[in-house]
């Protein structure tokens, strides 16, 4: 297994298998801690991470910053109403009067595609990708492996199906490229009208019949639906699509008798997936919130124990 080297974590097109398993190993050993009646280790005390969020967010945020406390990081959150970004300063200049203050890493979501690139071309603190637009959420995508690693004892050789909006989806596209790095086969399942070919040059295959992936699959994700991506009408109604594509009883009764249920959230019950589905036997998806905090913490104990990059700035 090799070393970590990397200052960053923008994009799992950037992030070898072998670090891929470093990373999951990384966080078996810290899913402990939080098991524990005190659910702290020493390992970052001294150090500074910024969560710098210019989209809402809920599970992402607290568990990076329950990671961070975990490991006696100090922590600070920045939503961008409160920011400068809001008075009209660039999202640049507010990272570099944030890095001024020494802080070690920045936790950056923003709504637009290549914001956490950008700032890791000119600063010096660590810089994660916490979501960019319909680009790329690399944590949301390693926590899902290290569940299904966890759940059925591999990836490798699993068959992956990804269901509902993956045009508009950063979860998706991460969670193909690190899924095919570890050797699953991921399909992706939808309406043709949120399932973009370009999803086949990143490694997945399509099949827009649900009931033929379902039967076919070890693992099934479905996403939510983002109406707020959507800057046109990609579904006749959200009835339609329940009907067709949302994860009930009925359409997992030809499903293989392990198959794990998995839901990046927040879940829209009745649209992608039923409540009993949601709760049932098959779902994990409580068990990936668990595991997303492990993950993080893996990250930033790696991330954080780098050397200094050079920047664009010298």
């Amino acid at each position: 297994m090799s070393e970590w080297t990397k200052h960053d974590l923008l994009d799992l097109q950037d992030v070898s298998r072998d670090e891929i398993e470093l990373i999951l190993q990384t966080a078996k050993s810290f899913k402990e801690v939080s098991a524990r009646d005190v659910k702290k280790v020493p390992a970052l005390r001294g150090k500074t991470v910024v969560m710098l969020f210019f989209e809402n967010s809920t599970r992402t945020r607290s568990s990076f910053e329950l990671a961070a406390k975990r490991l006696s990081a100090d922590t600070i959150n920045i939503a961008a109403g409160s920011s400068s970004v809001s008075k009209g300063e660039s999202v640049l200049d507010t990272a570099r009067n944030i890095e001024a203050m020494n802080v070690d890493a920045i936790i950056v979501r923003h709504s637009a595609g290549g914001v956490p690139q950008m700032l890791s071309r000119h600063l010096k603190a660590s810089i994660i990708n916490a979501g960019d637009g319909c680009r790329s959420h690399p944590t949301q995508a390693l926590l899902d492996m290290f569940t299904i690693k966890e759940k059925l004892g591999r990836i490798e050789g699993l068959k992956v199906a990804i269901v509902g909006d993956i045009r508009h989806s950063r979860v998706a596209r991460s969670n193909i490229k690190g899924l095919t790095t570890m050797g699953a086969e991921v399909t992706v399942c939808g309406p043709a009208t949120l399932v973009p070919r370009e999803v086949v040059s990143l490694g997945a295959k399509i099949n827009y019949d649900i009931y033929d992936v379902i039967k076919k699959s070890d693992v099934i994700m479905p996403l939510r639906i983002q109406m707020e991506r959507q800057e046109q009408k990609f579904l006749p109604s959200l009835r339609e699509y329940a009907i067709r594509f949302g994860i009930d009883k009925t359409k997992l009764k030809e499903a293989k008798k392990n198959v794990i249920i998995m839901h990046p959230g927040p879940t829209n019950r009745g649209l992608e997936l039923s409540a009993e589905v949601a709760d049932g036997e098959y779902s994990v998806i409580l068990d990936q919130v668990t595991n997303g905090v492990a993950v993080r913490m893996a990250i930033l104990y790696l991330l954080l124990g780098t050397k200094e990059k050079p920047t664009e700035d010298g």
